[in-house]
């Protein structure tokens, strides 16, 4: 029996595509793992950062308050000034924390290195294809 070449290319083809499959199955497994750990690693990255800043907020405004208190007991004859400016900076410091948050609310894209691995592994892909970069 005479070997058919079409039949070996076919078999090649064939061959080539299942792994280029094989390679693509694994390129997607090894991204989805990556976007998993950046997950769990934000999570607990801002779990731990709420606890901080819970318990820093919490003794922050205890210490001001018995602060403020000290300075109206000092200063009884003059007290409803002393709430009045005090009230004055509570209120100032409250618009200024809270123009901080909404300008830290600008933070880096969330899971930036997953979509750079995911953006280079297309552009690869594309310029295996012969297509180049992609159009914009």
């Amino acid at each position: 029996m005479a070997a058919d070449p079409d039949r070996g290319e076919a078999g090649g083809l064939l061959a080539a595509l299942r792994n280029s499959a094989a390679t693509l199955v694994a390129t997607a497994r090894t991204r989805i793992e990556l976007a998993g750990n950046e997950l769990a690693s934000e999570r607990i990255r801002l779990v731990r950062l709420l606890l901080f800043a819970v318990g820093a907020l919490f003794c922050l405004g205890v210490g001001v308050l018995l602060l403020f208190a000290l300075v109206v007991a000092l200063n009884w004859e003059q007290r409803a000034l002393v709430l009045g400016g005090g009230a004055a900076l509570f209120l100032l410091g409250g618009g200024l924390l809270l123009f901080a948050a909404l300008r830290a609310n600008d933070r880096r894209q969330a899971f930036a290195a997953t979509i750079a691995e995911l953006e280079e592994d297309l552009r690869q892909l594309r310029a295996a294809a012969g297509h180049g970069k992609k159009p914009d």
